[in-house]
């Protein structure tokens, strides 16, 4: 049996393995997650918060915008507080003040520490005590203490002014980048608060049998006796003795496997001559969509770290009133995922009849079909989107036009069953298009199927999203949302980008595609071996069982190992820009391929391995440094990678036109200095500011508006705008590009054979 054929069965075999595991695995947060009681009581019995009030408040919570305003068990946006820790901690000091003044006659800060100390112990006891009692009708009820109840009545109180427009907190909904009236509703409000109380009794409460909390003793708060379990620090070790015998391993394996050389390119470009087909010149609107929505994404980011310092304002404008926070983040946050995910769709159907050369009936007509339905998704989202955070929908309503409140599937279920429609139709176009090439017996056919299959899963796995119901569990609709964002577009668009990438070059003749079949065949066994198990490093602490700690730590370093080599992969494709004359046509595609490999292991790798191990996420979860990670890796990693495959496309699709050299050098070398200005000078200072808070005071303390607003944070902050500024600029000379493209394209029409082969302004 041959080394292909090996690592193939080891593919198959990494797949039934990992997903048994995954699915094995929700069915262990499906039983354990944190239980939403029929009520919450009083010790007489009188309920505080019913199962509806709790269920109804997790559709306020969506409809307001969800993970852009702050955050819950640590997911979601940094400058409103992570709601869990602010509750908790509020409901902790007004229970202390209760007790002190029914004790001492003081307030808690009054008493010396011996009394401190008593009333923290008791404290703890009451808060971490589970009361919950199952009655023979299956009914669930939760009793809480008197003096609980009445701090969580102080707590509430808060929070009903704090989500109105009561003048008294005014300052800190600025802080927090509120907008007045954030849930203008009475009775949505009350709901809400039901629903964030819940979240902070599962942070708070001892499973049933056990010393930790439902999720793992997260926030870190001393003072109700939230630190590391064992399993949070053994794990982390071990994952970390894992990662350095994985990199040893497969440096060993590289130093003594065989390394070709490469073949000697071609005297003329292999696809220089071949004019596209009528479907691939209407791929090139794609192109333009994503460069549109790409410098859209750029312009919301700024405003959106704005909101950082100025809270409501954007230099003295009240921009939230229109714009709020909760909004443009959820539209930068989006489009990230659209144009790169644009681009990468583009480079399917284009890529698809070339490697069959094959053109299906009706294939332009789909192509153009599919543009309008991705263009009808993207702008009804994002209205959607704007029309629910200002609480124009009912609830219900909200949920299926407007927002879902889950980063990263944000958009209302009407859009996203429409965009799921839109997946496959692609994969329909993909299919028809390519089909001719999987028959082929040649030496490409194992990478070839390797795309298709990438293609397959991109297509279907988009649809995981729609498990999560109109009120299902945190717990679990946590586990199906990193499903989506780290399977859909970590796992399978990497091993589509790997194929397409060594295909690309193969027909460029610069491998061999025997390598390139081993070289494909090997990375993804190796990365899919981390990558889809290590899903459950974003898990550990959302209301799961601690045994995903031991599976996410250990894949998640895994997810690291094959990272340690990417500078030879950065190298050889250096190499090849200059390999024949005529590979200057490819220079930039190349160049961006290199910049990928240097984020893979900066953004993915480095700043990944920051936050992957448990014991260093359970202090920097929801940071900074989350941002930090999410900026290098998704921008540098997938965004690069977007325009490189794009520049690729356009190579064919812009035949003998002329290239602005003097364009994408500018657009190459500011994203990049952007990009690393705007991680290293601000997101990691802030991250790394806001972990030295975490240590000394508790989680609570660095999402605080001391430490957001502080003199310190606010600088830092103010450090992204030179950036910020770079990596803008290099937005404007990829549109300056390709606008000059197309300009040269439609005053070339019609002058010979270049029409043929120039971007079709009518596609």
């Amino acid at each position: 049996m041959n080394k292909q054929r090996l690592t193939a069965i080891a593919l198959l075999i990494v797949l039934i393995a990992s997903f048994s595991v995954l699915l094995s695995i929700g069915s262990d947060i499906y039983r354990e997650k944190p239980p939403i009681p029929t009520a919450f009581t009083d010790v007489q019995g009188q309920p505080l918060f019913t199962q509806n009030d709790i269920e109804r408040g997790q559709l306020v919570w969506r409809s307001m915008g969800g993970h852009q305003l702050g955050s819950i068990w640590g997911h979601g946006s940094y400058v409103a507080p992570d709601w869990t820790a602010d509750w908790l901690h509020r409901e902790a000091q007004a229970w202390l003040d209760i007790t002190a003044k029914a004790q001492y006659g003081r307030s808690f800060n009054e008493l010396d520490s011996i009394k401190k100390a008593g009333l923290e112990q008791s404290l703890r006891d009451d808060l971490r005590h589970n009361s919950l009692t199952t009655s023979a009708n299956g009914e669930i009820h939760i009793s809480l203490s008197d003096t609980r109840v009445k701090a969580i009545e102080e707590v509430s109180d808060h929070y009903l002014s704090l989500f109105g427009d009561d003048p008294k907190l005014a300052t800190l909904r600025e802080q927090y980048a509120m907008k007045e009236g954030t849930v203008p509703d009475l009775e949505r409000r009350q709901q809400l608060n039901a629903f964030l109380f819940w979240g902070a009794w599962a942070a708070i409460t001892e499973r049933e049998g056990q010393e930790y909390t439902y999720t793992n003793n997260w926030p870190f708060d001393p003072q109700l006796g939230n630190t590391p379990t064992s399993d949070n620090i053994v794990w982390s070790i071990l994952s970390i003795v894992t990662l350095i015998a994985g990199v040893g391993a497969l440096v060993w394996h590289h130093a003594a496997g065989k390394h070709e050389e490469l073949p000697t390119p071609a005297k003329e470009d292999p696809l220089f001559l071949k004019k596209p087909t009528a479907s691939q010149k209407a791929v090139g609107k794609y192109f333009v969509t994503a460069v549109g929505l790409f410098l859209l994404q750029v312009l919301l980011g700024g405003i959106t770290a704005h909101y950082a310092v100025e809270g409501q304002n954007f230099y003295g404008i009240p921009l939230s009133e229109i714009l709020p926070y909760s909004v443009t983040r959820t539209w930068h946050t989006q489009l990230a995922v659209f144009w790169i995910a644009t681009a990468w769709l583009g480079t399917g159907l284009y890529i698809a009849p070339a490697l069959s050369g094959y053109e299906p009936k009706f294939q332009r007509l789909g192509v153009n079909v599919l543009w309008v339905a991705l263009v009808i998704v993207v702008l009804g989202s994002m209205a959607g989107e704007w029309i629910g955070v200002q609480q124009y929908f009912d609830l219900d309503t909200n949920f299926l036009f407007g927002h879902q409140g889950y980063e990263y599937i944000d958009l209302g279920r009407v859009w996203q069953v429409l965009l799921l429609a839109g997946l496959l139709i692609w994969l329909t176009l993909v299919t028809a298009a390519i089909r001719p090439a999987l028959k082929v017996q040649g030496e490409m056919r194992p990478v070839i199927w390797v795309l298709y299959a990438s293609c397959v899963a991109i297509g279907l796995f988009y649809g995981a999203g729609l498990f999560m119901g109109k009120h299902t569990n945190l717990a679990i609709a946590e586990y199906w949302r990193w499903w989506v964002v780290h399977l859909w577009v970590e796992g399978f668009f990497e091993t589509f980008a790997t194929s397409v990438i060594a295909l690309m070059l193969v027909r460029l003749g610069l491998i061999r595609a025997r390598s390139a079949n081993g070289a494909v065949l090997f990375a993804t066994v190796i990365f899919l071996t981390g990558g889809l198990i290590g899903t459950l490093h974003h898990l550990y602490f959302t209301g799961t069982p601690t045994g995903v700690i031991a599976w996410g730590a250990i894949f998640s370093a895994l997810e690291v190992v094959p990272l340690a080599l990417i500078g030879f992969e950065a190298i050889e494709s250096y190499r090849m820009r200059n390999a024949s004359p005529w590979m200057i046509r490819y220079k930039w595609a190349i160049m961006f391929f290199v910049a990928t490999a240097f984020w893979n292991l900066v953004g993915a790798g480095v700043l990944g391995f920051l936050i992957n191990p448990p014991i260093s996420l359970y202090f920097i979860q929801g940071l900074n440094t989350t941002a930090t990670h999410g900026h290098a890796a998704f921008m540098g990693v997938y965004g690069m990678l977007g325009v490189g495959l794009m520049l690729f496309c356009l190579r064919g699709l812009t035949g003998q036109i002329q290239w602005s050299d003097k364009l994408l050098k500018g657009a190459f070398w500011s994203l990049n200095i952007g990009l690393a200005a705007m991680v290293f000078m601000s997101l990691l200072p802030v991250g790394l500011t806001q972990f030295f808070a975490v240590i000394e005071n508790g989680y609570w303390f660095a999402r605080s508006p001391e430490v957001i607003h502080s003199p310190l944070v606010e600088t830092l902050v103010w450090m992204r705008v030179p950036g910020d500024v770079i990596f803008g600029a290099g937005g404007l000379f990829l549109g300056a590009f390709l606008f000059d493209i197309i300009k040269k394209a439609i005053g070339a029409k019609g002058t010979g054979p270049v029409a043929d082969s120039t971007l079709s302004a009518n596609a």
